[in-house]
């Protein structure tokens, strides 16, 4: 099985593209972050010509998340326990389904904005809420197959960032954020792509404006983080930095996971 996830910024723009991709990789499940339409304005048939089930939940045209797979798309469920709102609207931000025998969840973590903002506490109290609900999982089945994958917008270490004194004072590289990245390492989920993907200078992302992606001035903040049970499926992963060459792409990079056949 090969999983990815990718911030897509906008599938209507790149639907296309986005599969050529997947049918290029060979991709047999795609967590989207970004999609940024409506659940009426998704390009459903772009997926579904090409052999993939798609499941998208999206309110308007921002935020927006999707899993395609051609594994198939099971017992879907859009946000999660105790989603926090943001100005009384819970966002579409998260949603899962069980895809090939893994519950694959695609995660649209908030960006925080800036310090002191109250999209900043937002984001730390999604966060905190989304780890209560994996976690709790995860002890209930320590044999669970799960991915969390996304876009968590937090660079867990100074290397994730091309320049860690641009970043302070910043959000995205705070103690807070990095903590409540890090809470779910503390619970058992493993950054299944670090061993295949060693930094330093190893991103995910980089801004359009001020030619950063040609200078390499990036972030790593794109991540899977794998169940025990998953990670120790997983044999080999990749970020696609070519497709973020091109033309028209999005500013976030896909990642990539390997992973074996499930043995009984």
């Amino acid at each position: 099985m090969r999983l990815a996830t990718w911030n897509v910024n906008s599938i209507r723009a790149r639907s296309e593209q986005v599969v050529a991709w997947m049918n290029r990789h060979a991709i047999d499940v795609l967590a989207m972050q970004e999609t940024k339409c409506t659940n009426d304005e998704f390009p459903v048939m772009s997926f579904i010509a090409h052999g993939y089930d798609v499941a998208f939940h999206g309110t308007s045209g921002y935020n927006g998340v999707a899993i395609a797979s051609r594994l198939g798309v099971h017992e879907v469920h859009n946000g999660f326990d105790g989603e926090p709102t943001y100005n009384g609207e819970i966002q579409a931000r998260a949603m899962s389904a069980t895809c090939g025998g893994v519950r694959v969840w695609s995660l649209y973590v908030p960006n925080g904005r800036e310090p002191g903002h109250p999209h900043l506490q937002y984001k730390l109290d999604w966060l905190g809420a989304l780890a209560d609900v994996t976690s709790l999982e995860l002890t209930h089945d320590p044999a669970a197959q799960i991915a969390l994958l996304g876009d968590w917008n937090v660079a867990p270490t100074d290397e994730d960032v091309w320049d860690p004194e641009y970043f302070q004072g910043r959000t995205h590289t705070s103690e807070i954020e990095r903590a409540a990245f890090t809470k779910f390492i503390d619970h058992g989920f493993v950054d299944s792509a670090a061993p295949y993907t060693p930094g330093p200078r190893t991103f995910t992302f980089w801004d359009y404006q001020a030619g950063r992606f040609a200078r390499n001035e990036g972030m790593r903040i794109d991540f899977g983080l794998c169940s025990p049970a998953l990670n120790n499926r997983i044999h080999d992963a990749f970020i696609d930095r070519e497709v973020r060459a091109t033309q028209g792409a999005s500013d976030h990079a896909p990642v990539v996971f390997d992973v074996s056949a499930l043995t009984l």
